[in-house]
């Protein structure tokens, strides 16, 4: 008889802790506010500086870091839309490893509806668990744990069914959250793991922190939302001329036209293109204050894992599902194909001796959120699946380099809205139309639509993306180039579950 313990054995812990539209741009250095547990955590870490999600919003991308999929493979393209049970994710996969992964926050994952009864509640719930993953504290829209938290705490909670939102909405656009910051939803997840680790005993763990900060509504408690001087912020991308950029492209000019300020500040309402200046200044600003506050309790982590005598054997990966415009090309959200919304944050730390090489060191290579399986599996001793379309970082944590990396990266974004059924996109696009897909190398993006006209960039001469070449002589060349290459990234990145199997 087999043993159940057969195959590799975990021995390190792994903390993988993502937040929600955390891009790239807000690291120490490059952040309007001061970031020092980030800082301290760079010098001994691997930050990975051209890192890429695959799609968005939050279930797509997730669906990417989770399966290591692109995709086009895994097709679950937006919030609701089921992952097929059939692709395994990170979670599943380390428990070959003899760990059961421990969650802390929430995955955003669709169940495959063919598994469950009819009736069943979670058919069509994006908000459900990814597979593999054991629940600890489950802590969605509605919030119910945070909530209850708050009431515990003496917080008055308005209208508890309609969760966090409303919790936002009892204080005017520009004031502190209602409550203290000891009780933010940052605080509260963070004291939850806290309260685990601080009993979960000496054998190896893997647990996920995903962390909703900086999403919206963008609001923050008191002392973080008077960390930033919205006057000392930079402006957006296109500030003052936003109508140019939307004269790119039809569908960014959609999206203008579409994007209303109530689903990010509470107290605003309008399109978010038209937004005052001060309105701007002050969403830029709590935005970085609320990513000041995750590296506030991020600090709380790695200060009780030291002082368990656990930093030194804890493979940490930080990073994030996708990113946020704040306003640049005159837009707020995850949308459109501009690298705002797709360029998001990954720092490495490999405890291993190997590693030590390698630490406070930069990446330049392009690297995507579905590298993240494959790197964790690989840690753990476990065998990658063949389908798998990532490549793990590791040998980066090495000063290594893996010969032919990729020297692009890839993303898709599907927007089509089949529960409010609204027009996709101008032109009348059908929902299989309704989608774009990017190339981007170090000098190309080039953004390609099955209905609509292109997108195509120079960015060593217009690094912010600002002039669509789409029709000019230069333009059909670099066009050439990304229909080349995003054919072959297809043709590379085929199923392949079966394909390389033999009996062997």
């Amino acid at each position: 008889m087999s043993s159940c313990c057969e195959g590799p054995v975990l021995t390190y812990d792994i903390l993988f802790i993502t937040a929600d539209q955390w891009r790239a741009d807000h690291l120490p250095g490059r952040a309007p506010v001061a970031l020092p547990n980030l800082e301290a955590l760079l010098q001994d870490s691997v930050l990975f500086r051209r890192h890429y999600t695959q799609a968005y919003p939050c279930g797509a991308a997730r669906a990417g870091l989770h399966t290591g999929l692109y995709p086009h493979k895994h097709r679950s393209i937006l919030n609701g839309t089921p992952l097929d049970a059939r692709h395994p994710t990170v979670f599943s996969l380390m428990r070959g490893a003899g760990v059961r992964p421990r969650l802390f926050g929430y995955t955003d994952t669709t169940a495959d509806p063919r598994l469950l009864p009819p009736g069943d509640p979670a058919i069509g719930d994006y908000e459900g668990v990814a597979p593999g993953l054991d629940v600890d504290t489950l802590l969605t829209e509605r919030a119910t744990p945070w909530l209850a938290h708050l009431k515990r705490r003496g917080t008055a909670v308005p209208h508890p069914e309609r969760g966090r939102d409303a919790i936002f909405a009892a204080r005017p656009f520009g004031a502190p959250a209602l409550f203290e910051a000891e009780d933010s939803e940052t605080a509260f997840l963070t004291d939850r793991f806290l309260d685990w680790f601080s009993v979960a005993g000496p054998e190896p763990f893997f647990a996920h922190l995903s962390f909703i900060a900086p999403h919206p509504p963008f609001a923050v408690a008191e002392p973080f939302h008077s960390l930033v001087d919205p006057a000392d912020v930079a402006l957006p991308i296109g500030w003052g001329s936003f109508a140019r950029d939307g004269a790119q492209h039809p569908l960014i000019a959609f999206h203008q036209a579409r994007t209303d300020l109530s689903k990010f500040a509470p107290g605003l309402a309008g399109p978010a293109v038209a937004a005052d200046e001060a309105s701007v200044r002050r969403i830029r600003a709590t935005y970085a204050a609320m990513a000041a506050e995750v590296d506030h309790h991020l600090g709380r982590i790695v200060a009780a894992l030291k002082a368990a005598g656990r930093w030194e054997r804890t493979l940490l990966v930080l990073s994030g599902d996708h990113g946020e415009q704040l306003f640049d090309h005159g837009l707020l959200g995850k949308l459109g194909y501009f690298d705002q919304s797709a360029h998001i944050p990954l720092i490495l730390r490999d405890p291993r001796p190997e590693a030590d090489a390698a630490r406070g060191s930069v990446v330049d290579a392009f690297t995507q959120s579905i590298d993240l399986l494959p790197t964790l599996l690989q840690f753990a001793g476990l065998r990658v699946p063949a389908n798998v379309d990532g490549e793990s970082l590791l040998p980066f944590c090495r000063g290594e380099r893996s010969a032919g990396w990729r020297d692009a990266a890839h993303w898709s974004f599907d927007f089509r809205d089949l529960v409010r059924g609204r027009p996709e996109a101008p032109r009348g696009l059908t929902d299989r139309l309704a989608s774009l897909h990017v190339v981007r190398t170090e000098r190309l993006k080039y953004v390609h639509f099955p209905g609509l006209p292109p997108a195509i960039y120079d960015l060593a001469s217009d690094p912010e993306e600002r002039r669509n070449l789409a029709g000019d002589a230069a333009g059909e060349r670099l066009r050439a180039e990304g229909l080349e290459r995003l054919l072959n990234l297809r043709l590379r990145h085929e199923e392949n579950t079966l394909t390389e199997w033999s009996p062997d």
